[in-house]
């Protein structure tokens, strides 16, 4: 498997962190290929950080953008044009774990959202979901967009507080496969992280598409 993307039901819902673990995980290279907002640390900093990662396997990003805003937005503030036709996949020696931008109709550009270039890509992607209120709903809808576009889903990673009842609706009405769940970490750090991955997900159900 060449790149995982890690997508999200909608931002600040933790999926730097979570490609921090997947990253660390699978011995991974990170790239987020736009990042938009830049004040204090980036995601590309926290996940350089959290996963310990050398230089070498921190992909620089396409765009950087200074508002903490949509892309399209956030491009546009600086008068510069996002080209989703030049974001290609880069062929690495190691698994490549790309971060998208908050959640899939999040738009690149007036007339492109980050889920077109996903279709374009078709590689394995995550989807990272909140365990609490408002998750069965934001959920299962971008499981059925990115089915309806024809991207193939490795499954839900859940993170935040144990709540069986929604990862079961999810597992079973989306007909889809729960990779595990991050619980919350307090103090977060590479070691805590660490541990908590290792307890919560499998390396093997990244490596193979598996069943629901």
């Amino acid at each position: 498997m060449s790149a995982i993307i890690v997508t999200g039901t909608d931002t600040d819902i933790g999926k730097t962190v979570f490609c921090a673990g997947l990253t660390r995980l699978l011995g991974g290279t990170y790239w987020k290929p736009i990042q938009a907002g830049l004040e204090g640390e980036t995601d590309t900093d926290t996940v350089r950080r959290l996963a310990e990662l050398p230089n070498d396997r921190l992909l620089p990003e396409a765009w950087r953008l200074k508002m903490p805003a949509s892309p399209h937005w956030a491009a546009e503030d600086e008068g510069i044009a996002i080209e989703p036709s030049a974001l290609t996949l880069p062929a690495l020696s190691t698994p490549l774990i790309v971060e998208g931008a908050g959640g899939l109709l999040v738009p690149l550009t007036r007339s492109t959202f980050l889920i077109d270039v996903m279709a374009r890509w078709r590689a394995p992607t995550v989807l990272c979901a909140r365990t609490g209120l408002g998750t069965l709903n934001h959920t299962l809808l971008s499981v059925e967009a990115l089915r309806r576009r024809g991207i193939p889903l490795l499954g839900v990673a859940f993170i935040g507080d144990a709540h069986p009842d929604n990862e079961r609706t999810i597992a079973s009405m989306g007909t889809v496969r729960v990779l595990g769940r991050l619980r919350r970490l307090d103090p977060l750090t590479p070691a805590t992280l660490g541990s908590a991955f290792e307890e919560g997900f499998s390396r093997a159900a990244f490596l193979s598409p598996g069943a629901p």
